[in-house]
């Protein structure tokens, strides 16, 4: 057939084919695709597709695709990164879309860091993470073996590893060789915590003690509380141990005299963790260098001055609900700059400088 007597026969079968129903225009192309050798159903297949299976993140423009991929979930972009290296390559490049994704987290993100390869891997170590944590198969595991009754208080520092039991005891663990360092007969215990020469223990029998590693003799007890004493800490350079009891108090203790110095009140509730740290930070009360007294109980963080002035007034009351119905836990951190406390619903933190939540 001649060119132009073509081109007037395929304008008269597109005029009639346009006027059919969809119906009709499906079983006419079934009966030409039948008719079709190895060469039409090739080239039908490349142009078919180049219609149907358009590859969007290849067409539109970067701005947009980041737009787009904004909108779905970091599991559903992880699936969407094993289509293709083109897809890979332009989910891994979305900057925002992983630090988001890090951000709801929990991470503290530092808007400097652009490299978006930098985010999908903290955020994919971070699942990871998770899911070992899920897994329980997140940490080595071992049994020290040694107390006869229920271990109660855990301090570690540098390695090692104070355990108070109610066997009356209180035991030093190399936790990398699982060896017991020192052990001690003591009272029952709530609290413990430790440097090279000593350990200080509060009780459930209302007391804190010191004692001697190295000889097991007890140096100093200490005698006021009314109920359990469930935290302690110490200062060495202030001469000062500070003890949190189910009497709602906190006592401030001469450390090396053994003498009470003060008690602070206005916990409604056991105040289960007690902190002292200097601070780093400048803040409305406070100068870097500062020491700080932390107390907890159930609702509430008190932030205390040091010194030895009677019946001293609490700075600054901090809380998580005005209605109390969400309760704080008895891990309370403090590394100078922000304050940490984890609850039913998660952890707190709060900027010292300024006393603002931060999430």
């Amino acid at each position: 057939m001649e060119r132009k007597d073509f081109e007037t026969w395929l304008d008269n079968i597109s005029v009639t084919f346009l006027s059919l129903t969809d119906l009709q225009k499906n079983e006419t192309l079934d009966h030409l695709i039948s008719l079709s050798g190895a060469v039409q159903l090739r080239h039908l297949s490349n142009n078919l597709e180049t219609l149907l299976k358009r590859d969007f993140l290849k067409l539109l423009p970067l701005e947009l695709s980041f737009y787009l991929l904004k909108w779905l979930d970091p599991q559903t972009l992880l699936t969407c990164c094993l289509v293709s290296k083109q897809w890979n390559k332009v989910i891994s490049a979305c900057t925002e879309v992983w630090q988001t994704a890090c951000k709801n987290l929990g991470w503290q993100i530092d808007d400097s860091v652009q490299d978006s390869l930098h985010w999908k891997k903290v955020y994919l170590k971070a699942i990871l993470r998770m899911k070992q944590l899920e897994d329980h198969e997140a940490f080595e595991t071992s049994s020290l073996i040694g107390h006869s009754a229920r271990v109660y208080a855990l301090y570690y520092k540098d390695g090692l590893l104070c355990t108070g039991s109610d066997d009356l005891s209180a035991k030093l663990w190399d936790v990398s060789t699982g060896q017991c360092v020192y052990g001690i007969q003591t009272h029952t215990c709530a609290a413990v915590k430790f440097d090279e020469q000593k350990l200080v223990t509060g009780s459930f029998d209302n007391t804190v003690a010191c004692w001697e590693w190295s000889s097991g003799a007890r140096t100093q007890h200490f005698r006021g509380h009314t109920g359990a004493v469930f935290s302690v800490d110490y200062s060495d350079e202030l001469d000062i141990l500070v003890s949190g009891s189910a009497d709602f108090a906190v006592k401030v203790w001469a450390l090396s005299a053994g003498t009470c110095l003060n008690t602070l009140t206005g916990h409604t509730e056991w105040v289960t963790k007690v902190v002292l740290q200097k601070c780093k930070v400048k803040s409305l009360l406070h100068s870097p260098g500062d020491y700080i007294l932390l107390s907890a109980d159930k609702y509430e963080i008190k932030i205390w001055p040091i010194g030895r002035e009677i019946n001293c007034k609490c700075l600054k009351t901090l809380s998580v609900s005005e209605d109390r119905s969400i309760c704080l836990q008895p891990r309370l951190h403090f590394d100078g700059k922000y304050i940490v406390c984890s609850s039913a619903l998660g952890l707190y933190q709060w900027d010292f400088a300024s006393y603002d939540i931060l999430r």
